[in-house]
């Protein structure tokens, strides 16, 4: 009898499994930093529908994340499932570590680019093949403080650079010489990325083997980032040298302030309970009107040398869930990349998110080159020249153009060889 009875309760147990994996398949993951702990808590769901399997979450630090990727690439030991900053998606494209996902695509139901934001999609795609599909997005947009803004005479947000320009000379007219109407750390380049991308040329030339930088419109983003600096709006400044820049946002240092995200949970929770109606997000604004800003966050990926691509597949799948990625975002903070995730969810209602919403809708790729990031720094220190006096706008432009180049001289040697080894044109 207990036989008969240890056979039934087997029997009922794998009714309604999922038993396409072997009993004890182990899919490797790694994610980075909060980004990793969040997910684990994610992933007990994901194992309950594929009974057998068991997903082994490897959390690796930002700051050392990178290095560690290589090294695992060199020894062949990168893991099923990957999470990339989507600035490191062409490089590893280009390693060849990451496996083409348009067939998946194409054979699936559950995961749709037309329900992703068009700039975060895009930082997946490189030389027309999808390699990854985005997990969270980010970008940049202003925080302002209405309050000051309407002590001015404005009553909304700016919606151009000239009326923004307009707006910080009303403010910096009230504040004087003990304040600013807007903080750009000169430690950050995203600022100055963010106005370049608003223009309708490609920041870098000829497939991505050179700079654009001289280019007429570009330099019109120099010359409007130098004006902000060169008609005293803004500090010349690290975010190092200001104390505490929610608490000097507090006191009125400065009105404008160009960050992401994350920063509303700080303002929230780091300002007076008497300001927090006084500060607002909004779009950038652009030359002529709403502007672009960046695409970024992060995306998953599937390693070349995965054994387990297929159910490799079925976690991003999970994971792309709308409810999964509303649940992600209650965990960790980070914005899901698609619209509908943000239906039905506490974004939805959230006025300082609204912003953000809008922002994506108009959020644009960096350059899909491995060499990003190293350009990124150049614009950085260039900007840095200029906003000092030591470079006007046009040789800041030629100085960027020519570090630009520097950084790709590796590139180009690589695609002419590709030329000459194809016989065709590679972009």
């Amino acid at each position: 009898m207990k036989r008969v009875l240890l056979g039934a309760l087997l029997l009922l147990s794998a009714c309604g499994r999922d038993d396409s994996m072997p009993t004890g398949t182990i899919l490797r993951f790694w994610a980075m930093g909060r980004e990793a702990e969040a997910v684990a808590a994610l992933i007990p769901e994901f194992e309950r529908r594929h009974p057998g399997v068991r997903v082994e979450v490897q959390q690796l630090p930002w700051t050392a994340a990178h290095a560690k990727l290589l090294t695992a690439f060199a020894s062949d030991s990168l893991p099923d499932v990957l999470q990339l900053g989507n600035t490191w998606v062409p490089e590893f494209a280009m390693l060849n570590a990451l496996q083409p996902l348009d067939a998946r695509l194409a054979g699936t139901t559950r995961i749709a680019q037309t329900d992703y934001f068009p700039g975060i999609w895009a930082t997946n795609v490189i030389d027309g093949a999808l390699y990854g599909v985005p997990w969270y997005v980010d970008t940049r947009l202003l925080f302002y403080r209405r309050d000051l803004l309407a002590k001015a005479g404005f009553d909304h947000p700016p919606k151009h650079w000239e009326e923004w320009l307009s707006m910080q000379a009303a403010i910096k007219a009230q504040v004087g010489e003990q304040g600013y109407a807007v903080l750009l750390p000169l430690n950050e380049f995203e600022p100055l990325l963010a106005l370049s991308l608003q223009q309708s040329v490609p920041l870098l030339r000829d497939g991505g083997r050179y700079g654009n930088f001289r280019h007429p419109e570009l330099q019109r983003s120099l010359a409007f980032y130098a004006e902000m600096f060169a008609r005293d709006f803004a500090p010349r400044a690290s975010n190092t040298q200001i104390s505490n820049p929610w608490t000097e946002f507090g006191r009125g240092y400065f009105s404008f302030y160009i960050s992401g995200p994350w920063n509303i949970a700080e303002f929230q929770q780091r300002l007076p309970a008497d300001l927090q109606s006084a500060w607002m997000t909004a779009p950038l604004p652009g030359p002529d009107g709403p502007g672009a800003s960046i695409a970024g966050g992060a995306s998953l990926v599937i390693t070349r040398g995965s054994a387990q691509a297929d159910l490799a597949w079925q976690l991003i799948e999970y994971l792309s869930e709308p409810e999964v990625q509303r649940a992600f975002h209650q965990r960790v903070g980070d914005m899901p990349p698609r619209r509908s995730s943000w239906d039905e969810s506490s974004l939805a209602t959230d006025v300082y998110a609204k912003a953000f919403r809008e922002q994506l809708e108009r959020s644009k790729p960096t350059p899909a080159v491995p060499e990003w990031e190293q350009i990124a720094t150049e614009m950085r220190l260039v900007g840095e020249l200029l906003v000092h006096g030591k470079l006007d706008v046009a040789a800041a432009a030629v100085e960027l153009d020519r570090r630009t180049d520097r950084i790709l001289e590796k590139r180009r040697w690589m695609l002419d060889q590709r030329v000459a080894s194809d016989g065709v044109t590679t972009q």
